[in-house]
Order: C-alpha cells, then sequence, then structure tokens
C-alpha cells in the first residue's frame, strides 16, 4: 500500500493502473495502519508533518525504513542539510515515533537503484544505522529480497547524521557529472 496527502492525485492513480498495479493507496494513516514494515520515503522536511499526519500509533511496534533526507535547497544547487550537527532527521524520526524501530537505510542512493543495483564496478554498499539490532536484521533481509549484498551497519540511530551527509557529497558527485547512476561502495584491505 502506497500513502499519500491525495490518494485520489491523477498521477498516483495512472501509476497505480499500470506499474503499480495490484498496489492500492491509501491516506498516509490508512497506509501505516496497513502495513507491518513501512518505508518513510517522503520530502525530508516534510516527514514530521507526514508522521504527524499518519497518526504515529499506527506506527506502534513496527519496524520503519526512514529513506528520507532533510535537505534545504533555499541557497540553490547543491543543497545543504536543514539539520546537521548533534541531531538528524533519522533521530527526529525517531524521537516522533518512540514505539517503533526505525533503521535509517536507502537514502545515500537515487531510488532507481533501489532494487537490484549493478554498476559497471559491482553493486553498491548500503550503509544502515537504528538502535533495534532485530530491526536491522528485517531491513538487512529486505535488502538482500532487493538485489543489495550485506549492510554495512554504522551503529544507532545517530549514525544518521553521517549518512545524511553521504548524500550530499552524492547529490555533489550527481551535480559535477551530470548524471545520478552511481553508488558508494566499502572497500576493505
Amino acid at each position: 500500500m502506497i500513502g499519500a496527502r491525495d490518494p485520489e492525485k491523477t498521477e498516483l492513480r495512472e501509476w497505480l493502473s499500470g506499474e503499480g498495479a495490484g498496489i492500492e493507496a491509501g491516506t498516509f494513516a490508512q497506509t501505516a495502519a496497513h502495513g507491518e514494515l513501512l518505508a518513510l520515503a517522503v520530502l525530508g522536511t516534510a516527514a514530521e508533518q507526514a508522521i504527524g499526519d499518519a497518526g504515529t500509533d499506527n506506527f506502534s511496534g513496527k519496524v520503519v525504513i526512514d529513506a528520507t533526507n532533510p535537505l534545504d535547497f533555499s541557497g540553490g544547487f547543491p543543497p545543504k542539510l536543514a539539520i546537521s550537527g548533534e541531531d538528524s532527521l533519522g533521530e527526529r524520526v525517531q524521537r516522533a515515533l518512540p514505539d517503533a524501530k526505525v533503521v535509517k537505510a536507502f537514502n545515500t542512493i537515487g531510488n532507481p537503484y533501489f532494487v537490484d543495483p549493478s554498476f559497471r564496478d559491482g553493486k553498491p554498499t548500503m550503509l544502515i544505522a537504528g538502535d533495534d539490532e532485530d530491526a536491522k536484521r528485517t531491513v538487512g533481509d529486505v535488502l538482500a529480497d532487493f538485489g543489495w549484498p550485506d549492510p554495512f551497519d554504522i551503529g544507532g540511530i545517530e549514525g544518521a547524521r553521517e549518512l545524511e551527509a553521504i548524500c550530499i557529497a552524492w547529490v555533489k558527485i550527481g551535480g559535477a557529472r551530470g548524471a545520478w547512476d552511481h553508488g558508494f561502495k566499502l572497500l576493505v584491505g
């Protein structure tokens, strides 16, 4: 199920009748209540509002994949982070959802590569962060199903600070290259 502010929006309905066939659309609240594993994939600066619209109780006990980045384009391109330093959007999401198990993932790669990521030089590394070990294993299982190699766990949700900063590097690289077909790979020796 996919949540939207307007589940009847023409573009969404067109997608649901084509590539999204078999998927239902609902409000944020309906979708959060429906799902067992939830993905928060909204404009980062709107994430906390979307959570409020969905109702925090609808997230209780669930694993939430936080794929958001708090991008601030007010100064043009490239964006900067709207939240940085001793806080991150991932941490704010976890605070907004104290009864959920938030795992930051999918925020350092473009969405065309969420499933079966493949580049000329191989598969990238997904970096994840979150406080709940079982939730991170669940997200690791999702990643495996999506064709990713084992993720690299950088620790607790405060690691979202670094993961969100890596997104800025990803955007700057894309801007400099004029192409968005790149990812990061952890190499060890």
